[in-house]
């Protein structure tokens, strides 16, 4: 009896320790398997290619082995893959796709992958005016005080006195020399004219934003292909151009009535 029982556990310490190898074969069988996979994997160049110039920070992954890269300039790429791995192509202003590789894919010189830019349409768009919102209302500029154009600017920094520099500790300091200079050498001239048209250009859109062309044709009797002129020639006019700052339209009118008399007995003078 006593015999029985060794012979017994003997068998079950066998069955136990060639279920052990052979767990151990299997896990070295798969860890084979997986080695060879990885090392049959080589480096896959690509590129690519969009109807934009943003080629640059697109993912690419490959989803069988999880590793990623990101296209360079002009959409170059490089990333590990083999034959059966899933690249996954993915950006914001890109449509994603995913591509199955084959084993031409790795024939080629370069893998070219074709993707469609995001196209994003408005259903409608809509146009607030905000009037009271300005440098005033947002404390930009504080209230009461003068505003420049960028004309006016140029010639205040041009013509405007420095008292603030000072020489070797000087109290009191000195006068800075700029405006002396820039009147010699005529700077100051040119950037006088340069605000007298910035002054008419912005008396001329004023202009065609109180009155269409209708106006001048058919009210003021300016015929069509001499309304430009008629405008260049009202804008020459101070007390005209200082009313219509004002944006008062009724005396406008009135005086752009007076002068569309003088312009057209101009160019019925002309036309003699």
């Amino acid at each position: 009896m006593g015999r029985h029982c060794d012979t017994f556990t003997f068998q079950e310490h066998l069955i136990s320790l060639l279920m052990k190898i052979k767990t151990c074969l299997f896990f070295i069988l798969v860890a084979n398997l997986v080695l060879a996979q990885e090392s049959a994997r080589t480096t896959l160049e690509g590129k690519i290619c969009a109807n934009t110039l943003d080629l640059e920070g697109v993912y690419v992954i490959n989803l069988k082995t999880e590793k990623s890269t990101i296209t360079q300039k002009e959409g170059y790429f490089s990333i590990p893959a083999t034959p059966g791995d899933t690249l996954v192509f993915s950006a914001v202003h890109l449509k994603g796709i995913r591509i199955g590789l084959e084993k031409k894919d790795f024939e080629k010189e370069l893998f070219l992958v074709k993707l469609d830019a995001v196209v994003t349409q408005l259903k409608e768009v809509v146009v607030r005016r905000y009037d009271n919102i300005n440098a005033f209302s947002l404390g930009i500029v504080s209230k009461g005080k003068k505003s420049y154009t960028p004309a006016e600017r140029k010639l205040y920094a041009a013509t405007s006195l420095n008292p603030t520099a000072s020489g070797d500790g000087m109290a009191g300091g000195s006068i800075s020399a700029d405006p002396l200079l820039n009147w010699m050498s005529g700077r100051t001239k040119m950037l006088k004219k340069e605000l007298e048209v910035e002054n008419k250009e912005s008396c001329l859109l004023l202009l065609e934003n109180m009155f269409d062309k209708n106006h001048f044709v058919n009210i003021l009797k300016i015929p069509l292909e001499y309304v430009k002129g008629f405008e260049y020639f009202i804008v020459e006019n101070e007390r005209f151009t200082t009313i219509l700052k004002s944006k008062n339209k009724t005396m406008t009118e009135f005086l752009m009535g007076e002068l569309a008399v003088k312009y057209n007995e101009i160019i019925a003078c002309e036309n003699e």
